[in-house]
């Protein structure tokens, strides 16, 4: 459960997730969602939306859909989308593999999952979100070429993202060297959770991973 929300917070939600919010009905055709064509890319828990927002403001001919099921994220993120005057950015509130589900096969050319609830406690290990039943999920809707990344600042999580992604098979590790998984990835704007993991003391990992599929190409400005 997420803190109550304020009356700002509230007046958020009311009055801006209408505007930008989908339903799984619409989200069979996410080509009608947007006023202009484009990629589309995904982010999902994007938390206070920080660089879901980012990402949207430095590539304004890619069309973002965010996923956040807890409205304290989704309220701030509502707010700095408003301000920005971002129309390429929508947004689901509920759990993202009832999304998944109905996007069209390889419709995006891309995929964010950054410090999801790594469910630290051995028995509630099932309920994380990198596990077989949503990497086939991902697999279906992320074009061959496209990307799926991956952040925690959980050591266990990362291990275990990397086992998981390495058996299903529709993946590869994008990583050559130790910097590809130590250092951010290009354009990275930061979060809030991130910088309080940092000044504890919890080193941030960065995975990459590459749709297996004929066309292993990606272009520039989705991939930032």
């Amino acid at each position: 459960m997420g803190k109550a929300l304020t009356a700002g917070q509230k007046s958020a939600i009311d009055l801006l997730l209408p505007r930008y919010r989908i339903d799984l009905a619409a989200a069979q055709e996410p080509d009608a969602l947007f006023p202009t064509p484009g990629r589309l890319w995904l982010e999902i828990g994007f938390g206070g939306g920080e660089h879901l927002v980012s990402h949207a403001e430095r590539c304004p001919q890619t069309r973002f859909i965010g996923v956040e099921p807890f409205a304290n994220g989704m309220s701030r993120m509502l707010a700095d989308l408003a301000e920005a005057g971002l129309a390429n950015v929508r947004v689901f509130d509920a759990d993202a593999a009832l999304l998944l589900d109905v996007l069209p096969a390889s419709c995006f050319d891309g995929a964010d999952l950054f410090y999801p609830d790594p469910w630290p406690k051995r028995r509630h290990w099932k309920r994380r979100f990198v596990r077989p039943d949503n990497l086939d999920r991902l697999a279906r809707v992320i074009r061959p070429g496209g990307v799926f990344r991956f952040a925690s600042d959980v050591p266990d999580y990362v291990g275990w993202t990397l086992a998981e992604v390495r058996a299903h098979g529709g993946f590869a590790w994008d990583a050559g060297a130790a910097d590809d998984w130590r250092q951010p990835y290009p354009h990275w704007p930061g979060t809030r959770y991130e910088a309080k993991a940092i000044k504890a003391g919890r080193i941030p990992t960065y995975l990459t991973f590459r749709r297996l599929g004929p066309d292993a190409s990606a272009e520039a400005c989705a991939a930032g």
